[in-house]
């Protein structure tokens, strides 16, 4: 009833993709200068977003991009580019200023799409839901999608106690080095898209 290989395989995939360790930078330099109870309610939210994308394109993913004639490779450079956006205005300081309305956006886009489901993350699960094999298969893809987003939760919810720890100097710290690495993650996600493209032409 239960496949531990097409679990681990799919969980550590997605691990590597979404890269929890790697998301606390981002959350924090988003989340900066927000209540507490707001903060938990953005990993609460970002979380949630995310597994509801993954959700769906792991449903329907393969219906939606051929309806709408959307090669895997171009949802990965529209991806990038979006990133990129957010990455700018991280190293800008843009991002400084909150607002309630952008309490809620911020719990959206950018942290729920595309940096938790992010192009990378879609086509994986698209991929792993078609290749199932009977319904222990599907139990198992399903399972390593819900354990991996507890555990985008968990580190999101638990970066709050590094938020009183570094104070607003780390904060501000750490916001650019996360411009800096989100910046180098957009140009790598367009870079690979664009190589798809070229190599499947």
């Amino acid at each position: 009833m239960f496949d531990f290989a097409v679990f681990s395989t799919l969980f550590v995939t997605l691990f590597v993709i979404m890269d929890p360790p790697g998301i606390i930078p981002i959350f924090l330099a988003l989340s900066s200068g927000r209540p507490a109870k707001v903060q938990r309610k953005m990993a609460w939210q970002a979380a949630t977003v995310a597994f509801c994308v993954i959700a769906v394109f792991g449903l329907f993913g393969e219906q939606i991009l051929g309806r709408l004639h959307i090669t895997p490779p171009a949802l990965m450079i529209a991806g990038g580019l979006l990133l990129l956006l957010v990455a700018l205005s991280l190293l800008t300081g843009k991002s400084e200023q909150p607002t309630q309305t952008k309490d809620v956006n911020v719990a959206l886009v950018p942290l729920g799409m595309p940096l938790l489901a992010g192009p990378g993350a879609i086509v994986s699960v698209i991929l792993a839901v078609q290749h199932a094999d009977g319904f222990s298969g599907e139990v198992s893809v399903w399972a390593a999608i819900v354990a991996i987003h507890v555990v985008l939760y968990l580190v999101m919810r638990f970066s709050l106690v590094i938020i009183r720890v570094i104070k607003d100097g780390g904060v501000v710290l750490v916001t650019r080095l996360a411009g800096m690495m989100l910046s180098a993650l957009a140009v790598q996600q367009i870079i690979n898209g664009v190589m798809q493209v070229v190599h499947g032409g």
